[in-house]
């Protein structure tokens, strides 16, 4: 044998792989996490988020096993996120949660509708059944109408009073335990600072809650429930919950409402954005903060909070005699938009007033100004058709239960 025969040649240096992910140190990182910095590869990015969400649950106990549980489904990313995680944190970890969607339909032509398409694929997408109720079954008003009466001033106001009402009334038909709802930890942060902007420091207390439960006890025995609503994503940033959507190639709708560009909620969004890009931690860092200016406002029992009852006329959670929705509702069907807006009673005495004097020259008896009638008549002079669906005049909330005609789980 020759002995002076040459070894083989030793293996190529494997060559050190070009920005690692911070966690498995085998594949290389795509993103970083705008959270925490973290650059990550895909896998170890859907593992963290979905790992925070599933931690979210179970350290504030969110759920117990049989809940009903409806899915708030606009068709947005945050709401398609949460359709979808919902659904595999539910099945990866046994919850036992049954689990519904349910979308509200503002009546926004050329926005919604195309939604609420985006929602029906989710659901044949998800396997999860579909509830969708409209402003205009429910309060006889849609966006559309509402925005022509008033213009775009406050018309955002209208829309969260009455979407936030039809929510619990959608669940109260479906007969669930707990709403769940996509807002994220940016929506949060933005509201925190509304409410410290405006002065409204008793409302942190509901807007940093990660659950909160409204009870409508109704004296008359139209309803009474007690549903739970809370906030999977309080804590997780919107940029992470689009990276998510994109990666998953989810389907989901990304136009923005039509009618939003004027919110005051945008001033706070763009300031919070700018904040931000200064401070990675601000939006967690605002959260924590409204949380503990909540603390402190409870404990000072100089604050009055107001008390709550039950709107004598629909029944739901109030702190006055009628609701928001109600007074927002008497407004509109008396052609007086800006009655539920700003100084209310004052407006309100000077229509009554008018109305009365106007009567009395009049000769007629003084009518009700809340009584069902075919027309109305206008500011303008033109009348106008009261709100109304197959011949039931709809005047506030408590007609629900004379809509037979509302959509059903086995209608959609």
């Amino acid at each position: 044998m020759d002995s002076t025969a040459t070894s083989p040649p030793p293996p190529p240096t494997k060559k050190p792989l070009k920005n690692p992910c911070n966690l498995c140190q085998s594949v290389r990182a795509i993103l970083k996490r705008p959270k925490t910095g973290q650059q990550l590869c895909k896998e170890c990015f859907f593992h963290v988020f979905e790992t925070e969400i599933h931690n979210t649950i179970t350290d504030n106990k969110l759920f117990s096993r049989g809940n009903r549980v409806a899915i708030g489904a606009s068709g947005g990313k945050d709401s398609t996120v949460l359709a979808y995680v919902m659904k595999l944190l539910n099945d990866r970890y046994d919850y036992g949660l049954d689990l519904v969607l349910l979308s509200i339909d503002e009546g926004i032509t050329g926005y919604r509708d195309d939604s609420l398409e985006t929602v029906k694929r989710n659901r044949d997408q998800y396997q999860i059944p579909l509830l969708i109720i409209s402003y205009k079954d429910l309060y006889g008003w849609s966006m559309d109408d509402i925005v022509k009466e008033i213009g775009r001033k406050n018309n955002c106001t209208f829309c969260g009073v009455f979407r936030r009402q039809a929510l619990d009334r959608g669940a109260i038909m479906l007969n669930v335990d707990h709403i769940v709802t996509g807002h994220n930890a940016d929506d949060i942060a933005e509201t925190v600072l509304m409410n410290i902007l405006r002065g409204d420091l008793p409302r942190l207390q509901r807007c940093t809650s990660i659950i909160t439960n409204d009870t409508s006890e109704d004296s008359s025995g139209i309803e009474t429930s007690k549903i739970l609503r809370s906030k999977p994503f309080k804590y997780t940033y919107e940029k992470e919950i689009v990276m998510y959507a994109y990666f998953k190639k989810l389907d989901y709708f990304s136009t923005e409402c039509i009618y939003s560009p004027n919110a005051y909620r945008g001033h706070a969004r763009v300031f919070l954005k700018d904040l931000e890009a200064i401070r990675r931690t601000t939006i967690v860092d605002i959260i924590h903060s409204g949380e503990a200016l909540s603390a402190s406002v409870q404990a000072n029992e100089s604050t009055k909070l107001p008390t709550m009852s039950n709107c004598t006329r629909c029944g739901y959670i109030s702190s006055n005699e009628l609701c928001k929705a109600c007074l927002l509702l008497e407004g509109l069907n008396r052609g007086l938009p800006q009655l539920g807006i700003g100084q209310t009673t004052k407006i309100r005495r000077m229509h009554d007033a008018a109305a009365l004097n106007s009567t009395l020259a009049s000769g007629l008896s003084v009518p009700n100004p809340t009584a069902s009638s075919g027309t109305e008549e206008s500011p303008n002079g033109a009348n106008k058709e009261s709100s109304s669906r197959g011949g039931v005049v709809v005047t506030h909330i408590k007609d629900l239960e004379r809509l037979t005609t509302m959509p059903t789980l086995n209608t959609i």
